[in-house]
């Protein structure tokens, strides 16, 4: 039986705990976490700056693609 995969946390006090198997990786980092330290905030991710920033784009395009225009009216 193989042994189970352990957080890769990297900190003063490793992580001991199961990597869950379905949203355990990172999708920005590639690593493995349990549960606790999955999301990207939880373990200092390396790229998470960059997925602000691309949260932030996607954001914004969406915003003005949305943005109305009012029509001008004329007065007689």
């Amino acid at each position: 039986m193989p042994a189970k995969k352990r957080c890769q946390l990297q900190s003063e006090t490793p992580c001991n705990s199961a990597v869950l198997r379905i949203v355990g990786e990172c999708p920005h980092c590639r690593s493995q976490f349990c549960g606790t330290h999955r999301l990207p905030e939880h373990h200092n991710c390396n790229h998470l700056e960059d997925c602000r920033q691309a949260a932030f784009d996607r954001n914004k395009a969406k915003l003005e693609s949305e943005r109305t225009v009012a029509s001008k009216m004329t007065m007689a």
